[in-house]
């Protein structure tokens, strides 16, 4: 397929029903020309930075960038856990590892350090201040209301998200339309605001585990693109060994596959329950190989895929690992973390070599971090079991307070911790919808997003039997995953399908009313996940209203108070 004929297909309004299925049959001759169901087949989407759709990212972006960052600084002070969070982040900057300046000692954290540095980043650019503790430090670029410090990382970190939905969405999607209702659904839900003007590490989770997902796309891409231009270059899968296969060399490695090893490093880094994705991503790779082979016509697919890929696998696993472990480096380097010398904590001791030491006395830091997560089960007012995420049950009260002067005889403020209850009541259908659609269309799309919000949820369902205190917030890693479900509906809506041979079902004028009538379902149910979102923005950013009109917005029989 030709760059022009790829670019074109990203534009469509809607998702491709064939993309990714198996070539039926269909191999190209040795020299020849390839069969035209084999370059639909290994079509991919040519994301050239065209102006009309990083136009309209553009607009996106900048939507979110505006529900996030104005008014960053209220509530004021520390709200529900970023009173750890702050703290930490600004001693991993000041000191290189968590600190307790009452005690003028080393804190005790079970969370990996990457969300907390990127937390002390914003303090360290903009201020800090801790009363408490006794801390007041200028911001090396400008000083601002501490609370902008250590929400400004979050902010951006959630703004970026909503930019990599867009274009994630328009690849996979092959619609710069489909793509920008991704991005703008991810922008106007409440859930996501709040993480993202909230110092707490899930946002950062969220963060890297999508950009994991977004490399591994590329990847999927790339390896097509290579594919293709083999077989165009007259190369027969079916001959066996190399012979059958693309040349390799330096430029064929799977770059973009190695950068998903790094970022998922990075998410581990963050928390540890981005391990619940790992073996769906690699699943995924896995999959996706012997689909491009069993596309272009392989004698052997699984076997060549196991053969070729799982080496570069191995080597994403190393790098995740040494991501991981760089992260701690503020810990290693120094002699003044938890655990970090034996002397002082007898239950790690110490080797004779240093370096060995210290990654010894991580490991028992990393067993005991690991203990308390195992038995944490005390009662907390806001906890919820995963069942109710998604109908959003239980959310989490980050902040209230009734001070203050609203022109009503009482008044109320709160930063409540709601998805957008139009948006998150249409992802338990929208999952049954894509469960059909995938099966109908074999569409690996559908399977790569069921397989990713499965990986996401199901996990806790188990801890939930044995009575682990969980938080709704525990579903930020998946909720752009359900967002892309609801974006897949849509755009089956506004589509007709295709066979699986890639026809045409239904006349042209048919195909066109349609796209009409999807159209206008699609466009009003953006519209009214943007009015209900409007409606319950001030619980979402703390803004002080009559108490009558706070009580309102508890919906759910008073569940949400």
């Amino acid at each position: 397929m030709t760059s022009a004929s790829t670019a074109q297909s990203a534009d469509q309004a809607g998702p491709d029903p064939t993309a990714g299925a198996p070539a039926e049959g269909s191999s190209p001759a040795p020299g020849g020309g390839v069969p035209g169901i084999v370059r639909r087949r290994l079509a991919t989407v040519e994301a050239r930075l065209d102006g009309r759709s990083w136009l309209a990212t553009g607009v996106i972006v900048a939507i979110a960038a505006i529900l996030r960052f104005v008014g960053l600084s209220h509530p004021p002070g520390k709200i529900f856990d970023e009173i750890y969070y702050a703290r930490e982040g600004w001693a991993l900057v000041d000191k290189g590892v968590e600190w307790n300046y009452q005690d003028n000692g080393p804190s005790y954290v079970v969370h990996p350090p990457l969300g907390k540095w990127l937390i002390g980043l914003g303090e360290w650019a903009f201020g800090y201040s801790d009363a408490e503790q006794g801390i007041s430090a200028p911001g090396h670029l400008m000083t601002t209301a501490p609370e902008f410090g250590w929400r400004f990382s979050a902010a951006v970190v959630g703004t970026l998200s909503v930019l990599m939905l867009v274009r994630i969405g328009r690849r996979m999607f092959r619609s710069t339309a489909l793509g920008c209702a991704a991005g703008l659904l991810l922008a106007l839900d409440g859930f996501h605001l709040v993480l993202s003007r909230t110092a707490l590490l899930d946002i950062f989770l969220l963060f890297f585990v999508l950009a994991t997902f977004g490399a591994l796309v590329l990847d999927r891409d790339a390896r097509r693109r290579r594919w293709a231009r083999a077989l165009e270059a007259g190369l027969d899968p079916g001959r066996p060994g190399r012979a059958g296969r693309p040349a390799g060399g330096w430029r064929t490695w799977p770059w973009w596959r190695l950068a998903a090893g790094v970022l998922f490093g990075g998410a581990c880094a963050v928390k540890w329950s981005a391990l619940y994705f790992l073996p769906v991503f690699a699943l995924l790779v896995i999959l996706w190989e012997v689909g491009v082979r069993r596309s272009a016509g392989a004698r052997r697919p699984w076997r060549d895929t196991l053969l070729d890929e799982l080496p570069w696998l191995v080597l994403a696993g190393v790098l995740m690992v040494v991501t991981y472990v760089a992260t701690w480096s503020g810990w290693l380097l120094g002699d003044d973390g938890y655990y970090r010398l034996a002397e002082r904590y007898p239950n790690a001791p110490l080797s004779d070599t240093p370096v060995i030491g210290a990654l010894h006395n991580l490991v028992e830091y990393h067993k005991a971090a690991y203990g308390f997560h195992r038995t944490l089960d005390e009662g907390h007012k806001y906890q919820s079991w995963p069942w109710q995420w998604l109908l959003l049950g239980r959310p989490v009260a980050f902040y209230w307070s009734g001070n203050g002067a609203c022109g009503a005889p009482s008044c109320a403020s709160e930063v409540l911790l709601l998805g957008t209850p139009l948006l998150w009541w249409s992802f338990l259908p929208a999952l049954v919808a894509l469960t059909w659609l995938g099966l109908a269309r074999r569409d690996w799309r559908a399977g790569a997003i069921l397989l990713v919000v499965a990986a996401g949820l199901l996990p806790w369902f188990w801890f939930a039997l044995d009575g682990r205190t969980m938080f709704s917030f525990y579903t930020a890693p998946v909720l752009p995953f359900l967002v892309l479900a609801v974006v897949y509906v849509l755009g089956a809506i506004v589509t007709p399908a295709g066979p699986p041979g890639g026809g045409t079902v239904a006349p042209l004028d048919a195909g066109q009313d349609r796209r009409l009538v999807g159209g206008v379902i699609a466009g009003a149910y953006v519209l009214l996940v943007a009015l209900c979102f409007a409606y319950f923005h001030p619980i979402f950013v703390g803004k002080l209203l009559p108490y009558a009109e706070w009580s309102a917005r508890m919906w759910l029989d008073g569940r949400w108070i």
